[in-house]
């Protein structure tokens, strides 16, 4: 899905800036961040500690955002949004990549490895040093 189509669709809307609200989310995102790095990796953290460097990371997505004046009503959008208004291709595939791992994980239950939860928090903080830095 391309960022018009997510604004033909109302997916992504237009918004007024909301500082408190992104000064919540980030501060959401950084405490999400903190409990995963709390949770030693094992089988059975796994996935738990995925989906909260996940959600951390979304937080911070949600934030530039609304920053840049947009409301994402949905994960796929943020893709578009990191390739098409920020003009970061590459971080949006990055960022579609996780999603789609942290989505089989979430909805599907597959089974992730501590090697590959590792790994993919990895890139996760890596994309979070990215936003932000767009948020400064």
């Amino acid at each position: 899905m391309d960022w018009q189509e997510c604004c033909d669709k109302r997916i992504a809307k237009d918004v007024k800036l909301d500082l408190p609200l992104i000064a919540s989310l980030i501060k959401s995102s950084a405490n999400k961040m903190k409990s995963e790095n709390s949770l030693m990796i094992s089988e059975i953290t796994a996935a738990s500690k995925l989906s909260l460097a996940y959600d951390s990371l979304r937080e911070l997505l949600e934030a530039s955002a609304l920053k840049k004046g947009y409301k994402i009503y949905n994960h796929e959008c943020y893709t578009a949004f990191l390739k098409e208004v920020i003009g970061e291709s590459v971080k949006g595939d990055e960022f579609d990549e996780i999603r789609k791992v942290r989505n089989a994980v979430n909805y599907y239950g597959k089974s992730i490895s501590t090697e590959e939860t590792t790994d993919i928090i990895l890139k996760i903080k890596n994309l979070r040093n990215f936003v932000n830095s767009l948020l400064k």
